[in-house]
C-alpha cells in the first residue's frame, strides 16, 4: 500500500464532511447517503489494507508514509506522516466498520430531523479525525487527530443545542478534555527537550537512554490525556452528560471513536510506558478506580442511556487497567476493546431503538414487557447484554476472562487485590446489566397510555443484527490460536509469564460473580413491583451513586470554587495593583502637566513679571552672600 492508498482512509469521511458543510441547503436531499458511503468506502479501504497486510510476511507488514512535509523549521522538522502496522489497522477496522454501521441506522434515526445533512457531515468528521489519530506516525499528527476528535464530539453532543442540557454537555465535554488535551501537549514539549523528535520511531528508539524521571513525567502527562479522551478518573465527568446528544452519537463515542482513543495511546507508547514502572502504576491503578466507579454508578442510574454510559465508563476502565500491566495486557486489552465495540455499539443503537419505539422516553421505570412489540430490538440487546456480562461463548467472555487472569497473574498481594477489583467489576456488571434488561423488557407495561411501542424500520434494526453477529462471534475469534495476541506481537511485544491462578479457576471464579450479581438483579426487579418513581433510599451509596458519586460536586468544590476566588482575587490585584500603579503614574503626570501649564499663560505682562520676580530674587540672594 502506498502513500496514496494510506492517505485514502482519513480524507475519504473528510472529503464528505467538507462537501456536506461546503455544500449547504443543495446536499440535503442526498447527503445522509454521501456521508454514509464515504464511510462505507473507508471501510472498504481499511478491509483492502488489512489483507494485502496477511499478504506480506510478519516483518514487513507495518509500513510508514511520510506524505509531506509539515513543520520544516530548524531543530523541529515534523513531516505529516501516516503509518499503518498491526495494531492501527484494529482501530481503522473497527472505526469504519462500527461507524458505517452507525451512519447506516442514522439514516432511520435521524429521518425527521431538518438538519440531518449537517449530523451526517459531523460524523464524517468525527471518523476522520479518529483515523488520523490511530494512522498517525508522530506525536504531532496525533494530536491533530486527538483536537479533531474533541471538536467533533462537541458539534455532535451538542447537535440539539436548542436545548440548554445539550449545550451545556457539549460545553462541558470541551472543557474536561481541555485538561487531558494540556497533559499530551506537554508531553510532546517533554519529548522534544529529552528527545529532540516527536516521531514514534525516535521516541521510542531513544528511550532507552532517557533518565527513569523523565520518562515517568512523560507517562503520567501521557495517562492525564488518556483520561480525557477514556473517561477515566479523575476527568470522567463529561461522559454521562455526553448522553444529551442524539443515540447515534453516542454508540459512535462509546464503541468506535473517543473513548477508544485513550486506550490506544497508552499502546501505542507502550515502549515508553514499560520502562517507567511508576507511570504503568498510576495507569493500572486509574483503571482500577474507574472499572468500579463506573460500575457502582450504573448500578442506580434509570435513564437507560445513562446507564450504558457508566458501563462505558467501567469497561474502559478494565482495558486501562489491563493496558497498565504492560506486554502482559496490551494485547488482552486491545482484545476488549473490539468486542466492546461490538457489543456496546449494539447495546446503544438498541436503547435508541427503544427510544425511538417509545416517543423518546429514556426513564427505564416508565418501560416493561416491551420484548414482544420489539422483537428484534429485545433479541439483539440480549446478544449484548450476554456479551458485556461475560457468558460463554460471547465476545465479552474471551476478552474480559483474559484480563482477569493478567490481573491474577501478576502474582502476590498486588495480583490478589487487582484480580479481586476486576472480579467485583463483573458482578457489578451482571447487576446492572440484568437490571436494565428486566426494567426494559420484562415485567408489567409502565409506559404512558398515549405510548404505542413500535419495532424500529430495516435501516435500523439491519446494523443491529450485523453487532449482534460480532457480539456472539468476535470474542472467540480474537482467541482462537491466540489469533489477536500473535497479530499484535509486533507492535505490543510478547508476554510468556508464569500462570499464577489456572486460567479455569480464574473462568469459574468469574462466571459464579456474574451468576450472583444476575441473582441479585432479579430477585430486585423480577421478583418485586418496579415503582413510577426512584424510591428513596436508606443506602448512602445508592444517593452518592445516583448523583455520580458526587464528581461534580468535588470538581465544584476542588476546583471551580477555588479556581473562582483565584479570579477574583486576580482582578482585585489587576484592578487595584497593577492598573492601580499605572493609572496612578498617569494620573500624577497629568496633574503635574496640569499645573506646570497655567504658568504657560501667554500673557507678555505675566511673563514680565515672573522676569522681574526672578530677577529680584537673584538681586537679593547676592546681596544676602554679600553681607554674610
Amino acid at each position: 500500500m502506498d502513500g496514496v492508498t494510506l492517505g485514502l482512509l482519513p480524507a475519504l469521511p473528510l472529503a464528505g464532511a467538507v462537501i456536506l458543510l461546503l455544500g449547504g441547503k443543495y446536499t440535503d436531499k442526498w447527503g445522509h447517503l454521501l456521508g454514509t458511503l464515504a464511510a462505507l468506502a473507508a471501510f472498504v479501504v481499511a478491509g483492502v489494507a488489512f489483507f494485502s497486510m496477511l499478504g506480506r510476511d510478519n516483518a514487513e507488514r507495518a509500513i510508514s508514509k511520510n506524505l509531506f512535509s509539515w513543520v520544516p523549521v530548524p531543530g523541529l522538522d515534523v513531516d505529516f506522516g501516516l503509518q499503518l502496522d498491526q495494531l492501527s489497522i484494529c482501530f481503522a477496522l473497527l472505526i469504519t466498520g462500527v461507524g458505517s454501521l452507525i451512519h447506516i441506522y442514522s439514516i432511520g434515526y435521524m429521518h425527521d430531523d431538518p438538519a440531518r445533512r449537517q449530523f451526517f457531515a459531523y460524523l464524517n468528521l468525527f471518523l476522520a479525525a479518529m483515523l488520523l489519530l490511530v494512522l498517525a506516525n508522530n506525536y504531532l499528527v496525533l494530536y491533530l487527530g486527538w483536537e479533531g476528535v474533541g471538536l467533533a464530539s462537541y458539534l455532535l453532543i451538542g447537535f440539539w443545542h436548542h436545548k440548554p442540557s445539550a449545550a451545556t454537555a457539549a460545553k462541558k465535554a470541551f472543557v474536561v478534555n481541555r485538561v487531558g488535551d494540556m497533559g499530551l501537549a506537554i508531553a510532546m514539549f517533554t519529548m522534544l527537550t529529552t528527545f529532540g523528535s516527536i516521531n514514534f520511531a525516535d521516541v521510542f528508539g531513544a528511550a532507552p537512554a532517557a533518565s527513569e524521571g523523565k520518562l515517568t513525567a512523560i507517562g503520567l502527562l501521557l495517562l492525564l490525556a488518556a483520561c480525557g479522551k477514556s473517561a477515566q478518573v479523575p476527568l470522567q465527568s463529561w461522559l454521562g452528560d455526553a448522553m444529551e446528544g442524539p443515540t447515534p452519537v453516542s454508540a459512535l463515542i462509546h464503541a468506535a471513536t473517543m473513548v477508544t482513543a485513550g486506550v490506544y495511546l497508552i499502546a501505542r507508547s507502550g515502549p515508553i510506558f514499560d520502562l517507567a514502572p511508576h507511570a504503568r502504576l498510576g495507569v493500572v491503578l486509574v483503571g482500577a478506580v474507574t472499572l468500579l466507579f463506573g460500575a457502582i454508578v450504573g448500578c442506580a442510574k434509570d435513564d437507560i442511556k445513562k446507564a450504558l454510559a457508566a458501563s462505558t465508563m467501567s469497561q474502559i476502565g478494565y482495558m486501562v487497567l489491563a493496558a497498565g500491566l504492560g506486554p502482559a495486557g496490551y494485547a488482552v486489552a486491545i482484545m476488549h476493546l473490539l468486542t466492546h465495540g461490538f457489543f456496546k455499539a449494539g447495546l446503544f443503537l438498541g436503547a435508541g431503538s427503544v427510544m425511538h419505539a417509545m416517543d423518546d422516553e429514556t426513564d427505564m421505570r416508565r418501560y416493561g414487557g416491551l420484548r414482544k412489540l420489539l422483537p428484534i430490538t429485545y433479541i439483539t440487546f440480549g446478544l449484548g447484554y450476554l456479551a458485556i456480562i461475560g457468558v460463554p461463548p460471547f465476545a465479552g467472555f474471551f476478552s474480559k476472562d483474559r484480563i482477569i487472569e493478567a490481573a491474577f497473574n501478576q502474582g502476590g498481594a498486588n495480583g490478589l487485590a487487582l484480580g479481586t477489583v476486576t472480579l467485583i467489576g463483573a458482578g457489578l456488571t451482571a447487576f446492572y446489566m440484568t437490571r436494565v434488561m428486566l426494567m426494559t423488557f420484562f415485567g408489567e407495561r409502565r409506559w404512558k397510555p398515549d405510548t404505542h411501542p413500535h419495532e424500529s424500520p430495516a435501516v435500523m434494526t439491519g446494523p443491529m443484527i450485523l453487532l449482534a453477529v460480532g457480539s456472539v462471534a468476535a470474542g472467540g475469534l480474537f482467541v482462537l490460536g491466540s489469533s489477536l495476541q500473535n497479530w499484535l506481537e509486533p507492535v505490543v511485544g510478547a508476554h510468556h509469564g508464569e500462570e499464577t491462578v489456572p486460567a479455569a479457576v480464574v473462568t469459574v471464579l468469574a462466571l459464579i460473580v456474574v451468576a450472583v450479581g444476575v441473582a441479585f438483579a432479579y430477585n430486585q426487579y423480577a421478583q418485586r413491583e418496579i415503582p413510577e418513581t426512584a424510591p428513596e433510599s436508606v443506602t448512602g451509596l445508592t444517593v452518592a451513586a445516583r448523583k455520580d458519586l458526587y464528581a461534580d460536586a468535588f470538581n465544584e468544590g476542588a476546583f471551580m470554587r477555588p479556581g473562582a476566588y483565584l479570579t477574583r482575587v486576580l482582578v482585585f490585584l489587576d484592578n487595584r495593583g497593577i492598573d492601580g500603579v499605572v493609572n496612578g503614574t498617569a494620573a500624577l503626570i497629568g496633574g503635574l502637566s496640569g499645573r506646570i501649564r497655567r504658568v504657560q499663560s501667554g500673557f507678555v505682562r505675566s511673563y514680565a513679571l515672573s522676569m522681574f520676580t526672578g530677577a529680584a530674587l537673584v538681586a537679593a540672594a547676592l546681596l544676602a552672600v554679600r553681607i554674610w
